[in-house]
């Protein structure tokens, strides 16, 4: 069978990673992962069912399931409804849906493409039960 042109590579439900996961093209976890995540030019999918424990390095990072670990994306964070994510975020585009559930400090950079220095504008977050998920972000840009 034949990938196609823009085709994710897949770690799928049944599979379990543990160690360093690294490549050069995009990547859809449905399993469990434990280690290390880098994918510094690709987009990384966290499945809905999927459950990570590793420290993450992408262009852009979607989150749909369970992350515990920090994520440094060149490009955007995407924490949708439904996810459990724990760690710090370091990003340049963040989005949080609402019922999206984060623990952990957010640090936003510029892109390196605008010629400026680099700022970073830094904020703290805690969801939990006791508090409306995703009150805390609509989306940062």
């Amino acid at each position: 069978m034949a990938v196609s042109e823009g085709a994710s590579a897949v770690i799928g439900k049944s599979l379990q990673v543990r160690g360093e996961v690294k490549g050069s093209e995009d990547l859809l976890i449905d399993g469990l992962v434990e280690g290390s995540i880098t994918l510094n030019d690709s987009r990384l999918t966290i499945g809905a069912k999927a459950r990570v424990q590793a420290n993450v390095a992408a262009r852009d990072v979607v989150v749909l399931g369970t992350l515990e670990g920090n994520i440094n994306a060149t490009g955007r964070i995407e924490l949708r409804s439904g996810c459990r994510v724990t760690g710090d975020l370091r990003g340049a585009r963040l989005a949080i849906e609402e019922n999206a559930v984060f623990t952990g400090k957010v640090d936003l950079i510029q892109s390196s493409g605008s010629g400026e220095k680099p700022s970073a504008a830094t904020a703290q977050a805690s969801s939990g039960p006791s508090e409306k998920p995703g009150a805390l972000f609509g989306a940062v840009n």
